[in-house]
């Protein structure tokens, strides 16, 4: 699907596994998430991780921005 697992853990708690991958946009990840859970091998659930560039980018689009008081 154009993407790579960068790392892989298992886990106790309430999930088993946790794969961090590098995927080429949103649509792949949902793709992937799809093929997934219609295999019935397992559920996903899946978190995307925002780099600090595109937030300072978005604070700059941010009407009357103010940060929080110290």
């Amino acid at each position: 699907m154009g993407g790579s697992v960068e790392t892989f853990y298992y886990a106790f708690g309430d999930h088993d596994i946790y794969v961090i991958a590098d995927l080429p946009d949103d649509a792949t990840a949902t793709a992937a998430s799809l093929v997934v859970g219609a295999s019935g091998a397992g559920s996903v659930k899946t978190t995307v991780f925002i780099p600090p560039e595109t937030v300072d980018d978005a604070t700059g689009k941010a009407v009357n921005y103010r940060p929080p008081a110290s």
